[in-house]
């Protein structure tokens, strides 16, 4: 895994593979994105006043789509609607953001929740690196109304498009910790195997 410490070096041939003259920008960006995002999810949680952190993790879940969503339009990319929710796609690559703990964590440990959304599971399976031959991983035992999801999922994100998984760790209390992105594969048992990871900055939080 490499190591973009600054984030203001060059950017990776593996970046630019991707997104090409926008690689650089992207990563200046996106530390600065996932902060405005915190914010927001901060203040949210400030103002639930519990004690669970699930207003904290649902704000800060949209909202780092829709502030990819607001750069990728600022860069005259394109956005996806997928089941209702926005995601960046700059050079035909989706960026998915997930936080994959509240603490900081190695990225190997890094596991898909149970509770995880069909939706994210079907990005991750119908756009995610290295398929098996066909459209869908043929050892996974869909329905047919299962299989009709993930292809409708695969349409509406473009039949073209691969997924950059953007993972993160995250609190209320302690901000962004750690934010890599890179080529994630899901496994069955819910990890994932990276062919490719990098490690952007952290950008400072202004709270709102």
């Amino acid at each position: 895994m490499s190591v973009l410490d600054d984030g203001h070096g060059e950017p990776s041939d593996w970046a630019v593979e991707r997104f090409g003259r926008h690689a650089g920008r992207l990563v200046e960006a996106i530390p600065e994105q996932l902060a405005r995002a915190h914010a927001r999810a901060h203040a949210a949680h400030l103002t639930a006043g519990l004690k669970k952190r699930g207003p904290y993790g649902a704000t800060l879940s949209e909202a780092v789509r829709e502030h990819l969503a607001d750069f990728a339009r600022e860069l005259g990319q394109a956005v996806r609607d997928v089941r209702g929710f926005e995601y960046a796609v700059i050079n035909e690559h989706a960026l998915f953001p997930y936080k994959y703990a509240d603490r900081p964590r190695p990225l190997h440990r890094a596991r898909l929740a149970s509770n995880a959304s069909p939706t994210r599971r079907r990005l991750l399976l119908s756009h995610g690196p290295e398929p098996q031959e066909g459209l869908f991983p043929l050892e996974e035992d869909f329905t047919t109304e299962e299989y009709e999801e993930l292809h409708e999922t695969f349409e509406a994100l473009g039949a073209s498009t691969k997924l950059v998984s953007l993972f993160f760790t995250a609190a209320p209390e302690s901000g962004i910790h750690v934010v890599h992105w890179g080529d994630a594969r899901l496994e069955p048992d819910r990890t994932f195997t990276w062919l490719h990871s990098e490690q952007l900055r952290v950008a400072p939080v202004r709270l709102e």
